[in-house]
């Protein structure tokens, strides 16, 4: 109790918010988790509309050339949307809880969606942003709210 308590701490501290379109369990625990290692590159006060993660490398690779060809090759990345940007975050290679550093800031004019098939992508500079299927809503919330400012 005292955990949530000290991230909810936290949030209000920085001015963020959990996205609106939240699932159940464990997509829920992920996106805190995210949401709270995220925290420290945020401006302070500039709320958070979406987070959700991706990866750099296609699942593919994965497939055919070896899991460990893939976790070489592959970056985890958290994308916090605020009204004022979109800010690409470097979760290292093995999971996209914890966010290590800015990799790139995208203009929020950037559409993301809509979010098609099981791995949608998004370009950002140089490199393809792979999102999974269960973070559609999360890309589907991020477009509403460009649309609705």
């Amino acid at each position: 109790m005292d955990r949530h308590r000290d991230e909810g701490q936290q949030m209000a501290r920085t001015g963020a918010t959990a996205p609106s379109l939240i699932s159940k369990g464990d997509i829920m625990a992920l996106r805190d988790t995210m949401l709270n290692s995220a925290a420290e590159y945020l401006r302070p006060g500039e709320p958070v509309q979406a987070i959700f993660g991706a990866q750099t490398a296609s699942q593919w690779v994965a497939g055919f050339a070896g899991i460990f060809v893939f976790l070489g090759l592959n970056h985890y990345r958290i994308l916090v949307v605020t009204p004022a940007r979109i800010l690409v975050l470097d979760a290292g290679k093995t999971s996209m809880k914890k966010a290590r550093g800015v990799v790139m800031e995208l203009p929020r004019s950037t559409r993301l969606g809509p979010g098609t098939g099981l791995w949608h992508r998004i370009p950002a500079g140089d490199v393809t942003l792979r999102v999974h299927r269960r973070f559609f809503k999360d890309i589907q919330a991020a477009d509403s709210a460009l649309v609705n400012a």
